[in-house]
């Protein structure tokens, strides 16, 4: 009997510690930023977009998943004033060449597969929703007890924006913008 119940408690211990319960830790979107950066052949523009809300969730201190709403008409320049293009260059990101905020005012992203890749640093692969095309994007993401943070290139024309790419237009010579655009993250929960 003795040796039943050494049995059973042992069960418990390791069912307890198996079963984990997964803790959802909302990020404040206040607190949060997303900076981002396109690069053309004569130069670079910068600007900001802003987090609607979003979550990391984690088993234990080891993150599991997470999801993302960016507030697509929120995107500001910030390299330019008033007056020196601020303006136009914002109305043309906002415009169906581009990003199309009219239509497609909302950007996801919802975490599909996180890896440890060293203590508190993830790979993370995660499906990306710009402008109703989902496509899948990798990164790697670094958390502490209340924040994370990540860079993440995205190759803008998986989701048909096209303008001014080099991939797909002869003769643009300076004109050329590059694929790629570069967002820095960093959130606070």
């Amino acid at each position: 009997m003795k040796n039943f119940k050494s049995i059973a408690l042992a069960l418990v211990v390791v069912l307890s510690t198996a079963t984990v319960s997964a803790q959802t830790k909302n990020v404040d979107a206040s607190k949060s930023s997303i900076v981002w950066t396109g690069k053309k052949v004569t130069g670079a523009h910068e600007g900001t977009i802003n987090l609607k809300d979003g979550n990391l969730v984690f088993k234990g201190k080891t993150l599991v998943g997470g999801t993302f709403n960016v507030d697509m008409t929120s995107m500001i320049v910030t390299d330019l004033k008033a007056g020196q293009g601020k303006e136009k260059l914002e109305g043309h990101l906002k415009a169906d060449d581009f990003f199309g905020t009219d239509k497609h005012q909302t950007a996801t992203l919802v975490f599909k597969k996180v890896v440890t890749k060293s203590p508190n640093v993830y790979t993370v692969t995660g499906d990306l929703t710009i402008k109703g095309i989902t496509k899948p994007v990798t990164f790697d993401l670094a958390t502490t007890a209340n924040s994370a943070t990540t860079k993440v290139v995205v190759d803008r024309t998986k989701y048909d924006i096209k303008y001014g790419s080099g991939s797909f237009f002869d003769n643009l010579g300076d004109k050329a913008i590059n694929d790629n655009f570069d967002l820095a993250v960093a959130l606070k929960f």
